[in-house]
């Protein structure tokens, strides 16, 4: 009796009966849209002057469905305090044919149509249940009402058999007053039910699927791990630059200040073991910055489009590049960027022969993408244990692509294709 005394006036009853209501109104409207849109993209298909414009009316059916679950995941958010996770949108590549193929095919999208489709009678249901909540108050206050017009005071009642008795008295009045209290008391318990249904229908459709979790959770562990190894090669960087590097530079100017106060004719062994000890301190400083480079260049410090033209200028064969990123990729996907370029540029001019080579670099759509074209002999192919197919393996780690067009007499276009964020 406790639980049910208060009920009508918790917050909790307020946001589910304000649920219902405000759900409606799209839920009327989007079955309308979404099952217009798919009947005439379904009934156009099957004509063939009508195919192009019946797969339009599809893809706007299939976005009008995923605006809707959307916006159902809202509500649930803001009104009920309930969250329930978007899932991932289609991930197109290529030219229009793929992007379009990719929107029908999404798994996501079609869920979202089939909720349009199941929620309008739940729909119905919670209209219904929030009638109860007009009606129970419209009874309550009844003795006002037969105060006013004691002549036209009906008894309403949210069963649809049961008529409108019609009140004469003041005593039916307040009898009138009490039923309403007591439907007052059962409306937010309809409400719950017809909400509690529409929640387990929108985690049941609208929510990603297990699989499409675990997709996600390994997606965002991985990204974890490869941006925790850049900075982790970051750090040995700094480390090899500040301090080892240092310290070599310091041995060898310390041997050169031994060398120069030993005496030839004196200690010429002493001076010979001084000099090759210098040597061989020079040599791994000239190693040490070398693997410093490879583990992070500082061109990157400035962004990828700087590092590409750096390292154009350094260069033996003329290089045109062309950049355009508007959003600047993570870390980790400019040095992977950064590595495949320099490694595609070092193949052109060791094994293909040619005068001049072309380096584009783009971002769109959520993609990085570097091209590399030169004039040369053609007929790059990536075998075991090559350059291109380690590349492509290393590419593969964050979902990226590689792609070799070469044929015999050339050109030759690499294309690498990452995502912005690992």
């Amino acid at each position: 009796m406790r639980e049910v005394l208060p009920a009508c006036t918790r917050r909790r009853a307020w946001a589910e009966a304000a649920y219902c209501l405000l759900s409606a109104v799209p839920a009327l409207a989007g079955f309308l849209l979404v099952v217009v849109c798919l009947a005439l993209g379904s009934a156009l298909t099957l004509t063939l002057i009508g195919a192009v414009l019946g797969v339009l009316f599809l893809v706007t059916g299939l976005a009008l469905a995923r605006g809707l679950g959307t916006l159902q995941r809202r509500l649930a958010q803001g009104l009920l305090g309930v969250r329930v996770a978007e899932p991932a949108g289609p991930r197109p590549a290529g030219g229009l044919f793929a992007r379009t193929e990719a929107r029908l095919r999404d798994g996501a999208a079609w869920r979202a149509v089939a909720y349009v489709l199941v929620r309008l009678p739940l729909a119905m249901l919670g209209l219904y249940a929030v009638s109860w909540w007009a009606v129970g108050a419209v009874n309550v206050i009844a003795p006002i009402r037969w105060a006013f017009t004691p002549d036209d005071l009906n008894l309403v009642t949210p069963l649809p058999w049961g008529g409108s008795p019609h009140v004469h008295s003041l005593p039916g009045a307040l009898g009138t007053a009490l039923v309403g209290c007591a439907i007052l008391l059962v409306a937010p318990w309809l409400t719950r039910a017809a909400a509690t249904a529409d929640l387990a229908l929108v985690r049941a459709l609208l929510a990603p699927g297990r699989l499409a979790d675990r997709v996600r959770d390994l997606e965002e562990t991985r990204a974890l791990a490869v941006d925790d190894a850049n900075a982790r090669l970051r750090r040995l960087e700094r480390d090899l630059h500040d301090g080892a590097q240092v310290r070599l530079v310091a041995l060898a100017m310390s041997l050169d200040m031994v060398r120069e106060q030993l005496d030839d004719r004196d200690r010429p062994e002493l001076r010979r073991l001084v000099e090759t000890a210098r040597d061989n301190a020079t040599e791994a400083l000239t190693e040490l910055r070398d693997l410093s480079r490879g583990l992070h260049p500082p061109a990157l410090d400035g962004g990828l489009p700087d590092a590409l033209t750096t390292l154009a200028a350094r260069s033996s064969l003329p290089v045109d590049v062309t950049t355009d990123v508007p959003e600047r990729p993570t870390p980790a996907i400019e040095s992977l960027a950064y590595f495949c370029a320099a490694e595609l540029l070092t193949n052109v001019i060791k094994h293909s022969g040619a005068t001049r080579c072309g380096m584009e670099l783009a971002a769109g759509d959520g993609t990085l993408r570097l091209r590399v074209t030169d004039d040369g002999r053609g007929g790059a192919r990536p075998v075991d244990e090559g350059g291109l197919a380690g590349l492509a393996q290393r590419v593969r780690t964050v979902d990226g692509m590689l792609e070799v067009t070469s044929p015999e007499g050339g050109p030759t276009r690499v294309t690498v294709e990452l995502p912005l964020h690992a």
